[in-house]
């Protein structure tokens, strides 16, 4: 389908670019969101009377959006979940999570799809992801998720957590301490 852009969309076009997407994409998502109007002698018209003021619209809500680049920055986006003894999460943590984190610390509204996540964070750790307050202004922040509080701080510290093998190292070497011991404990009552 070929379309008008009414404002700048990542990896397809400025505004006024005539460009061709897949029929559903524009139908579902350009065309209701007022991203786009179809192509056609009449819209062509009808977006060049426009022109400046779509412009104009798309200067202020990059102003706006760059007034809002350091409350994202700075928002410590940690989170605690529960995970288990090698540190997969019970569940996930998704852009939708990140999202309204955001909206709560940093009083900016986001939408989940403004959340360039990839995929959900599935474990303990710190991960990098990208914050697109407006398709010019794209904030790096970095997304700290453990089990506790003292995690958080040794991974903002840079420290990096372990889990599982420690664990199984340190209960078999108990074991293994606790045998010892009961056989010494064993040859002494045998002696006397």
């Amino acid at each position: 389908m070929k379309i008008i852009l009414t404002e700048k969309v990542n990896n397809l076009g400025n505004i006024g670019d005539t460009v061709e997407v897949k029929t559903g994409y524009a139908r579902n998502y350009l065309l209701p969101n007022g991203k786009a109007l179809r192509w056609s002698a009449a819209n062509v018209a009808v977006f060049e009377s426009k022109k400046a003021e779509l412009h104009a619209k798309q200067d202020a809500a990059k102003k706006s959006a760059e007034s809002y680049v350091d409350a994202v920055k700075n928002a410590k986006l940690h989170m605690i979940r529960q995970a288990g003894d090698t540190g997969q999460l019970y569940g996930s943590v998704s852009s939708r999570d990140i999202a309204r984190m955001l909206v709560d610390i940093a009083n900016v509204k986001i939408d989940s799809a403004q959340v360039m996540l990839g995929s959900p964070i599935k474990s303990v750790g710190s991960f990098d992801t990208k914050i697109a307050l407006h398709p010019d202004v794209i904030v790096p922040v970095k997304v700290y998720v453990a089990q506790t509080q003292d995690e958080i701080d040794a991974l903002v510290a840079g420290k990096v957590l372990t889990f599982g093998t420690k664990k199984v190292e340190e209960d078999i070497e108990e074991t293994i301490i606790t045998e010892e011991v009961a056989e010494e404990a064993e040859e002494k009552s045998e002696k006397e």
